[in-house]
């Protein structure tokens, strides 16, 4: 066999091998902070509850034996570039923003999650369908979009949306630490269920 051809089957099987393995840490990224509150309900802010909601995530994670990196761990602000370098610094990893919604629309209500690149579509699904499961929230589907931290990573990642505070309901669910324990939950199990498709290669 040529040189080239023996060159590249080892750097094709080597590249295989770093997408279809399993991922070694767990970016968490808790949406906005410090001077950016995000959406609101009277005192109730979204930067609060994101921040909460990371933490349940990170705390469970740990415990089975992840490593994880969370971009903020108090109310301080970070730049979207920031957000993004820092899931960037780790080359076999996971990105997972967590959000809450907000919209002029009182009747908008439900869970989405957002994915930029193809890649990323499978570890969307896995956690939308496992927070679902959990909350027996308003389906609003994995969706497709162009948001800064996850147009700009390397990894997979996506955008979890836990529910709306511009929703009455939604927003008297949110308050409650049970409630964002479910979604943290759900968040885990989509998570574990994504790190077993990509040890059988079933995700990338």
């Amino acid at each position: 066999m040529p040189l080239f051809r023996i060159i590249a089957f080892f750097l094709i099987s080597s590249i295989s091998a770093v997408v279809a393995g399993p991922f070694s840490t767990v970016v968490i990224d808790a949406g906005h902070g410090g001077k950016d509150i995000g959406g609101n309900y009277g005192k109730v802010y979204e930067k609060h509850l994101a921040l909460d909601t990371a933490k349940r995530v990170d705390y469970m994670l740990k415990r089975k034996g992840y490593r994880t990196r969370m971009t903020r761990t108090s109310d301080v602000f970070l730049s979207l570039q920031k957000r993004a370098s820092i899931g960037n610094r780790y080359g076999n990893s996971i990105f997972v923003s967590i959000h809450y919604n907000y919209t002029y629309r009182r009747g908008a209500k439900g869970i989405e999650t957002f994915y930029y690149s193809s890649r990323s579509k499978p570890l969307a699904q896995y956690v939308q369908s496992a927070v679902l499961r959990r909350t027996r929230a308003f389906d609003r589907k994995v969706k497709f979009a162009r948001y800064y931290v996850i147009r700009n990573a390397q990894n997979p990642a996506i955008l979890f949306e836990g529910g709306f505070l511009s929703n009455s309901s939604e927003c008297r669910a949110v308050k409650k630490g049970s409630y964002r324990q479910k979604i943290a939950e759900g968040i885990v199990t989509g998570i574990e269920q994504y790190q077993a498709a990509r040890r059988s290669g079933r995700a990338r």
